[in-house]
Formats: structure tokens, C-alpha cells, sequence
């Protein structure tokens, strides 16, 4: 059963254990196949209409763009920094509504809904309208459109948002969104769905993670109108879309040749995250607290509740994977009430307060004994690493009982690399935190964060 959601407001925050937590409103295909998708999404869609784009002039100089992969860590942590301490106003003041549990607000809503404003253009109840968002601009002056799909329900309710490709080499996110957008009949619906899905259209085209400075977008929110161009980036979409949402789903895969079980990451200390990720139905939860940079972190502090959705690999179209979003997706609209004829999912599964990553002691070729979703115990071979110039053979022990939920696909690896994701059974609640993590940029350090960062 959902918990209830509270009217939502700017300076939310995530709670700490003496904090009020945030509340919310009712209101396997190659790299050309992202290319055609691409060209599909941005050329326009039978049955949505076609609106006008929204560009906003980051003034970008490309200064800071640079053709290495480093970068000043000071600078961007600032930026980051300076944004989560509010320094950076992002997302406007709102009225607050009386405080209306989302799960109720449709059958407290009457009579007809009210036109979706979005990104300038007035979105009728009952229909569907294809926007576009514009960021920043290319050399050539050229403005980088990306796709906004708009379901406006006939009846009132909740705005609920669907992100994806922030990083531009995650494909199942995409084909999810196209599907569940698809799905939704807007006479039916009540409330509102707002699908990207292709937020990092830039690194799409190049089958890259990262912008062309080789930033990564999910280190920037809620951005800096005045910073670099990935939190120039940041900055518009945050405050053009995401500050439109009553919730969001954050879709990802893993990242560098890894893998995800289809899971959940949510802050657990959250009552309106916790009602988020049960409402989407039978998939695995992972308790993390989202980074300072991500957008699951920049919408909880805004009052948006958030959750990340991960499931498969980067570079690759999962079809197993897509189906298992949706289907969680397409359960959370049911439960929040906005389509009721949508299938619902609940078939329990388990939720993992604690994770940890096994990683490779040696150098070689990595040889899995285990799949995503295994079961294990404490001890049990996970895999073996291979040295194909001495033959010297490394074994990969689990150091927790628990089950795979990510892991790497067989690949060479370096001492340190991460290569197996334990999901660690415990009947333990989360343990408090007065600081969030803070994601780094992969491009400002031989470093990279594991586990929620690396791949969020």
C-alpha cells in the first residue's frame, strides 16, 4: 500500500535524523541503432503534435571545453557545491497547495483538468504534444534540440516526469520512455506525464556517456547559469522541465561494461521516495542517498521526490530490461491512480539497505561464475581472473551473503577494477548521514566513484 504524499515545496531537503523530509504537491543493438532512433524522435512522431523549441543562450564561449580527459576538480566541485548550498537560485517559487496525498489527489480532483504550460506552449487536457528543449548551441550556431513528450490527461492530477540518456550511451531508458508515453491514453489519464528521452542528446549522436568536453551531466544539477556548459546544461533543463514534476524516475544503466539487475536506488530515510519506489512494484530497492550533482539528488532537495531506475548495460539495446522498466513504470501509474487500467505488479522483492563491490586484485581477463540476480554465499566463487601472458589464474570470492544485482560484463580488468555488486541481506534500517555523498566526474580524475555514483 502507497504511503502518502504532502504539499511540496522550494526549499525541501533531504532529511537527516533530526530533518523534515521533502514533500510534494498534488498537481543488444548497436551504435547505429541510436542514430536511427535518434533521427526518429527528432523528426517528429505519428499522433503527437508538434511544437515549437525553446532555446536558451548559455553565452558559452567554449573556454573550458578541453580535448583531454582532465579537468580541475576544485572548479567543479565548487559549482557543484555552490548550487546545493543555494547559492544558485534554480527553481522558482511555487504556491503551495493544501496538502493532498498524490495517491488521492485524483479522486479529490474535479471536474475537468487545465491546460500544461510547458516550455512556453499551452499543452490541452485529453492530448498528447511533442516539444523540444534547447540548452545550448554547437559551433555552428545550431541549436541541440532534444525531444519533450507530453501526455495532458483529461482529468486532473499529479505531473509525473520520465528522464533518460543523461548519460548518452544508456539505451534502455529511451526505448522505455517511447513506450510508456505510447501506452498512455491521454482521455483516460489524469494528471500529466513529461518524457525525455534523451536528455544528453550531445553524447547520444557520439554513442558517449559524456558531453563533448567530456563532462558528465549527472555531476552538474541543478547547474549554474553562469558556470561551465555542462552546468549551463544542467541549469536550463532543471529549471525549463524538471521543475515541472511532482516525481521523477531517473532511468540509467550501469556504466563501463557493467551491468545492473533491474533495481531501484532511493533514499529510504524519505517517506515520499519510500512511496516513489514502492509503487513501482515488484523490482529490487537499494537504499542509497543520492549524490550532490545528480538529478535525483537536485530534485529531492528541490521537493520533487526522485528515484533512479537502473537496468542493464551501457550500448545495448536489453529488450528483457525495457520490459521489466516498463512494466514497473506503467504499476506506479496505476498506483498512483492516474490510469487505473494500466497492469499493476507485485510480486515482492527484497529491498537491500547495504551494498558493497568486489573488486579485482590482479590484472587479466575476467571469467564470471555468476549472472545478475544470482544468489550468494559468504565465500562462493564469484569469478576468476585470467593472465593470458602467464597464465596465472586470481579467483573472486564473495566477502557477503547476498545476491548479484550488478556486475561486470567479462572484459580485461586492472587491479581495483569493480567488478561484482553484492546487494548484502540485513533487516537493518538506513543508517543517517548529515552529508550526501558527492558524485565526481570520471573526467576529473583517474578515480571514479562505485556502486550509486559510477553508474548514476
Amino acid at each position: 500500500m502507497l504511503m502518502s504524499f504532502a504539499g511540496r515545496g522550494k526549499s525541501a531537503c533531504i532529511a537527516a535524523a533530526d530533518t523534515t523530509p521533502p514533500t510534494m504537491s498534488n498537481r543488444r543493438i548497436n551504435r547505429p541503432f541510436s542514430h536511427l532512433l535518434l533521427g526518429l524522435l527528432l523528426t517528429g512522431m505519428s499522433g503527437w503534435s508538434v511544437a515549437g523549441e525553446v532555446a536558451v543562450d548559455p553565452a558559452d564561449n567554449g573556454a573550458d571545453i578541453r580535448d583531454d580527459t582532465t579537468e580541475d576538480a576544485d572548479s567543479r566541485s565548487a559549482e557543484v557545491a555552490a548550487a546545493a548550498e543555494g547559492m544558485v537560485d534554480v527553481v522558482p517559487e511555487k504556491e503551495q497547495d493544501d496538502d493532498v496525498p498524490l495517491a488521492d489527489a485524483v479522486d479529490a480532483a474535479e471536474g475537468s483538468a487545465e491546460p500544461l504550460s510547458l516550455l512556453g506552449t499551452g499543452v490541452a487536457p485529453g492530448s498528447s504534444m511533442r516539444l523540444s528543449w534547447s540548452a545550448t548551441e554547437l559551433f555552428e550556431g545550431v541549436p541541440v534540440s532534444t525531444p519533450v513528450l507530453v501526455v495532458n490527461g483529461r482529468l486532473p492530477g499529479p505531473t509525473l516526469c520520465l528522464t533518460a540518456a543523461v548519460h548518452g550511451d544508456e539505451l534502455n531508458g529511451v526505448e522505455m520512455v517511447r513506450r510508456v508515453l505510447h501506452d498512455v491514453n491521454p482521455r483516460k489519464l489524469s494528471g500529466a506525464i513529461i518524457g525525455v528521452p534523451i536528455v544528453n542528446v550531445q553524447g547520444f549522436r557520439r554513442g558517449s556517456r559524456y558531453l563533448p568536453d567530456r563532462r558528465d551531466l549527472n555531476r552538474y544539477f541543478p547547474g549554474n547559469p553562469s558556470g561551465s556548459a555542462a552546468a549551463r546544461i544542467a541549469h536550463s533543463f532543471f529549471t525549463n522541465v524538471i521543475a515541472n514534476c511532482d516525481a521523477l524516475i531517473d532511468l540509467h544503466t550501469g556504466s563501463f561494461e557493467r551491468a545492473n539487475l533491474p533495481q531501484i536506488r532511493a533514499d529510504l530515510r524519505n517517506p515520499d521516495v519510500v512511496t516513489l519506489a514502492q509503487g513501482l512494484g515488484g523490482m529490487v530497492i537499494l537504499h542509497s542517498s543520492p549524490a550532490v550533482g545528480t538529478l535525483r539528488h537536485a530534485a529531492t532537495q528541490a521537493g520533487i521526490p526522485a528515484v533512479t531506475l537502473e537496468a542493464g548495460g551501457p550500448s545495448q539495446l536489453e529488450l528483457n530490461e525495457v520490459k521489466h522498466g516498463v512494466k514497473g513504470i506503467e504499476t506506479l501509474i496505476a498506483e498512483l491512480g492516474m490510469q487505473r487500467n494500466m497492469r499493476r505488479w507485485t510480486d515482492p522483492e527484497p529491498v537491500y539497505y547495504r551494498s558493497s563491490w568486489v573488486r579485482a586484485d590482479s590484472g587479466g581477463i575476467l571469467f564470471s561464475d555468476v549472472s545478475l540476480g544470482s544468489t550468494v554465499r559468504e565465500g562462493d566463487l564469484l569469478g576468476t581472473i585470467t593472465d593470458p601472458m602467464n597464465n596465472a589464474r586470481t579467483e573472486l570470492h564473495s566477502p557477503y551473503s547476498g545476491r548479484i544485482i550488478g556486475m561486470a560484463r567479462n572484459q580485461v580488468v586492472m587491479p581495483g577494477f569493480a567488478a561484482f555488486h553484492v546487494g548484502i541481506a540485513s533487516a537493518k534500517t538506513p543508517v543517517e548521514t548529515t552529508e550526501p555523498p558527492v558524485a565526481r566526474d570520471e573526467s576529473a580524475s583517474d578515480d571514479y566513484v562505485d556502486g550509486m555514483s559510477e553508474e548514476e
